[in-house]
Order: C-alpha cells, then structure tokens, then sequence
C-alpha cells in the first residue's frame, strides 16, 4: 500500500516522503491516526508541485539546520549527577536533561529530536548522542555525565564532635562512679 505522510513517522520517513507500507499498518495505523493519506495518482500530483514550490524555502531552513549543527562542534558538555558506588547514578540522564544542557549552551533543540546511544545512561561517563536538526542535517555529539562533588569534609568534620562528645559522656560517667 502506498501512502503520503502527513507527518514524520519514526523508522518509516518524514513528512511528505511517498513509502510503501503493509496494508493493515496503513489501514489500522497510519491513516486513521492521521499519520498519512493514501497516495492516489491526483494526491502525488499534488505532492509534486508542492515538493517543488517548497524546494526554495527548504534551503533556507537547512542552511540554518547547518549552523546550528556547527554551533554544536565547539561544544562540550559535562552533566552533572548523584551518583553511588562505583559511578552508577542515583536515577539516569535522559535526552530531555542532554536537551536542558544544550539549551543552557545555547544550542535549542527538542528533546524528541535527540537519541543517547543505548537509550539512557545509568553510569557516569562518556556517551554519544544523534542529533537532528533537519531530515538533511543528522549530527553526531559527545557528552560526559559527571560525578557530583561529594562534600566529605562536612562529614569527617561532623563525625569527630559526636565522638568527643561520647568520650567526654564516659568520663562523666567514671567520675560519678567513684
């Protein structure tokens, strides 16, 4: 079955790309989800002359796909997150945190248009992630996820009072016994 789609369908095609499906996933799916239309011989006329009236002004927007791709290059990305024994993390980091980060930088882009490698991370480290900014423009980033800072001086500090304070409650007690 041949469709039109209305919208970007993922692992099937982008918004007004001619595919060819399975007949129940149109009928049952696509199609009644308003995900595409049927692709009649007027429907890809119609797709044609729009494809070639809006070929001018997909330029533009890949041209600025492109510099906010190159925006990114220069980019280095550290997140910050709890963490436990041996680095893993206290939850996980998600594409929306690596989209909050790179809004922080100054790059906006969509958490739905991000794909960390392996899905979320667990562990502090190195990862990759897939960034698209346009069906034309895919770009490949490094981000490390980090370790927060522990603050062991405060506990050390707060432990030895407690243990002076056990001393002193012991010699008070030796001294009343006698």
């Amino acid at each position: 079955m041949e469709l039109i789609l209305k919208k970007d369908v993922e692992n099937l095609g982008f918004a007004d790309d001619l595919v060819t499906v399975k007949n129940g996933y149109g009928r049952n799916y696509l199609i009644p989800q308003g995900y595409a239309t049927l692709a009649t011989p007027s429907a890809k006329k119609v797709l044609a002359e729009t494809l070639k009236q809006r070929a001018f002004k997909e330029k533009k927007v890949v041209d600025e796909a492109k510099a906010q791709a190159e925006k990114l290059n220069g980019l280095d990305i550290k997140i910050t997150a709890k963490t436990g024994e041996g680095d893993k993390l206290f939850g996980s980091v998600t594409n929306a945190d690596l989209a909050e980060a790179l809004d922080k930088a100054g790059v906006s882009i969509d958490k739905k248009f991000i794909a960390i490698a392996g899905g979320i991370v667990k562990r502090a480290g190195q990862y990759d992630a897939t960034i698209r900014f346009h069906r034309d423009v895919i770009s490949n980033f490094a981000f490390e996820v980090v370790a927060e800072a522990k603050p062991e001086s405060k506990s050390k500090a707060a432990a030895k009072p407690k243990a002076e304070v056990k001393e002193e409650v012991k010699a008070e007690d030796n001294s009343e016994t006698e």
